[in-house]
């Protein structure tokens, strides 16, 4: 698309066509992110979005140290932005959309904030690229498409799958109503939701980070994408030589109708109407408003003149200090974890924290809810990479889908083979838990779901005395160290209330 030929297009239709890309883009986002669970989409369309992030793709070569040829997608919307400036920001990006769609105030209404407020996100976009120079993601959390993917798939569809489900409880109670409502449950699980619906930890947490970026348009119109966003921020300096900008001709009566409108304030009433292609997200709100068609997108292949909020070296230096400071923080005995974590399969001999960008997609992609974002459990390092949760879900014997879908590689994509023999921890009984060991009472639960062709659990005969006093063989489990691949099924079906008499813990090394 050459909005250089917009101007010979009528305003309305152009801004129609901005407006249907917007919504045809966060469409196909949330069909991929639906369909990102196991036997639904490929998962090298699945993870798409995530692999046209430019500042996910930086940071991950920077802290890997290594070059992915998927991430070579990243290089489209750089190639978008040296033509069109931050048209990803206004016309593709999901957060930017939702921001669209959630009020803010009028014009008059709207406070003045500082101009070199611009400045932060140019300062959080180098943090977190220094971070990654020194080995550390944590601040890639801050990504508006990991931001978004990983609410959506730890709090917002959960919530939605219970929403539906308790709807089709409630329409159940009627009779007339029961073919109905099976028929529509065929249609959706497993298709769309989960058979048996998995749990989620802090979903409130992540609904509320998006939530309070949400909030802040009743500051201003995209507050998030002015002063906070980093992928925006790597964006706009790639503007800088964007080759279509904006630019207001002599037909110009300085009216003011653009500022109104312009969603990132970046039409400057002070300097003629003009602005930064650098904050400007090629909306077209400006030149829909504008009384006398005094706006105009053609391509000048020259550099913008350098804003007083641009990044400079003083913002370098800072941003380096920040995440030199920062890395050593997490790393340092306070901050950092006191127990090795549960990984997906071969995560952790694939040095996870260094590679992982915490987009959630994995957490989506697990069957059985398993894979859990981490919270404090593994320290600041760790925040939002997968952990296994046993006692929540289990890793499938038969799955490999969340190392396939992967964008970075961070769960390496095994086969599934090779995945079966992967070693994610061992099993322990508490004796003083277990039922047989505990209570002298049968239960071999454990034995039964153990996967492993050849059990890792086994049951022994052991002669107990009843309460009435009678001698009885009782089968007690036992774990079979050197077969036990750590999956978590055992925990997971254990019948004992709370905690679980059988747990997996992470191998040391």
């Amino acid at each position: 698309m050459n909005l250089a030929l917009l101007p010979r297009i009528r305003r309305p239709s152009a801004l129609r066509l901005r407006r249907a890309v917007q919504w045809g883009a966060l469409a196909a986002f949330l069909a991929l992110l639906v369909a990102a669970r196991r036997g639904g989409a490929p998962p090298s369309l699945a993870n798409l979005p995530m692999r046209l992030d430019p500042l996910t793709a930086l940071s991950h070569a920077l802290a890997a140290r290594v070059l992915l040829p998927g991430s070579a997608l990243a290089l489209l919307t750089l190639a978008l932005a040296l033509l069109f400036g931050r048209a990803w920001c206004g016309w593709l990006c999901p957060l930017g959309t939702l921001l669209d769609i959630v009020p803010s105030p009028r014009p008059a209404a709207q406070r003045a904030f500082p101009e070199t407020w611009r400045r932060a996100k140019h300062f959080l976009w180098l943090t977190i690229l220094a971070a990654a120079l020194l080995g550390n993601l944590t601040l890639v959390v801050l990504d508006p498409l990991t931001l978004v993917i990983r609410t959506f798939g730890a709090a917002l569809w959960p919530a939605l799958e219970r929403l539906v489900t308790a709807a089709e409880r409630a329409a159940y109670a009627l009779p007339l109503l029961h073919p109905a409502v099976e028929a529509l449950d065929r249609l959706l699980r497993p298709a769309v939701f989960p058979v048996e619906a998995p749990l989620y930890r802090a979903p409130i947490l992540y609904a509320s980070v998006l939530a309070a970026i949400l909030a802040l348009n009743g500051l201003a119109p995209r507050f998030w994408c002015r002063y906070l966003c980093p992928l925006g921020g790597l964006l706009g300096l790639v503007s800088k030589v964007g080759l279509v900008r904006r630019e207001v001709t002599a037909a110009c009566t300085r009216c003011g109708a653009c500022a109104r409108v312009c969603p990132t304030g970046t039409v400057r009433p002070d300097r003629d109407y003009a602005s930064d292609p650098a904050e400007c997200t090629l909306c077209l709100e400006c030149r829909e408003a504008c009384p006398h068609d005094a706006i105009r997108f053609p391509a000048r292949p020259s550099p913008a003149p350098v804003a007083a909020y641009d990044p400079n070296r003083r913002t370098a230096l800072a941003a380096l200090g920040v995440a030199a400071l920062g890395v050593a923080l997490f790393r340092s005995d306070r901050f950092s974890r006191r127990s090795p974590l549960i990984r997906p399969p071969g995560a952790r001999e694939n040095h996870l924290e260094a590679r992982c960008v915490r987009c959630g997609l994995c957490v989506r992609a697990c069957p059985t809810g398993a894979i859990q974002p981490a919270l404090l459990e593994g320290g600041l390092e760790s925040l939002w990479t997968p952990v296994l949760v046993p006692r929540l879900g289990y890793c499938d014997y038969s799955c490999n889908a969340c190392g396939q879908v992967c964008p970075v590689e961070a769960i390496p994509p095994l086969g599934l083979e090779e995945k079966r023999r992967a070693v994610l921890g061992r099993a322990y009984i508490d004796r003083n838990r277990c039922i047989p060991w505990a209570d002298d009472r049968p239960c071999i639960v454990c034995e039964e779901m153990c996967p492993v062709p050849e059990k890792a659990i086994v049951l022994e005969e052991a002669t107990v005395t009843d309460a009435a006093g009678q001698e009885v063989t009782l089968q007690r489990p036992r774990v079979v160290e050197e077969r036990c691949i750590g999956c978590g099924i055992c925990e997971y079906k254990c019948p004992v209330n709370g905690e679980a008499a059988i747990r997996v813990f992470a191998v040391e090394g």
